[in-house]
């Protein structure tokens, strides 16, 4: 099922779910099987450059917009829900809503290390503002899928 952006409530929904930033997330495949096998319901967001279809979540499409996608999933996310993000800012505000948040990496996002996560966006950011160049982040392995499918079945079965 997929929405243009307005807050159409799927039945599906009801209870804890998992809501993905998918907008170039390399995980969806791993996240539905999971899903699948806890029960839980998906929602995907991405905004209006991508299209994706997918018959066991529901598509959210919201429009371009700097971090309209990012509010948008915020604002559905509720307690005890889990959140698949690169997005350490994203991570920051559903970890205060009560939910948990997971990186595709498969590390964990907590209230210990967001501190440390935010205050390296923000040197990274700074860097590149003066001309400067980081190291991106490393090729993704099947070691980085089983490591992120361990984090998010760790997830599901807490309550």
């Amino acid at each position: 099922m997929a929405d243009t952006g307005g807050f159409v409530v799927d039945k599906k929904e009801a209870g804890r779910k998992i809501l993905v930033d998918a907008d170039a997330c390399p995980v969806k495949d791993i996240i539905l099987r999971v899903a699948k096998r806890h029960l839980l319901p998906v929602i995907f967001f991405i905004d209006t450059s991508h299209v994706l279809e997918e018959d066991y979540a529901t598509v959210v499409i919201i429009g371009k917009g700097k971090d309209a996608v990012d509010f948008a999933l915020v604002n559905r996310t509720e307690k005890d829900d889990i959140v698949v993000t690169q997005d350490y800012g994203l991570a920051a505000m559903v970890l205060a809503r009560g939910a948990s948040a997971v990186h595709p990496g498969g590390m964990i996002y907590t209230k210990n290390n967001m501190d440390r996560l935010l205050l390296e966006r923000h040197v990274n950011a700074k860097i590149r503002r003066a001309g400067g160049r980081h190291s991106g982040p490393s090729k993704r392995s099947p070691l980085d899928d089983s490591r992120f499918q361990q984090a998010l079945e760790r997830l599901c079965t807490i309550s």
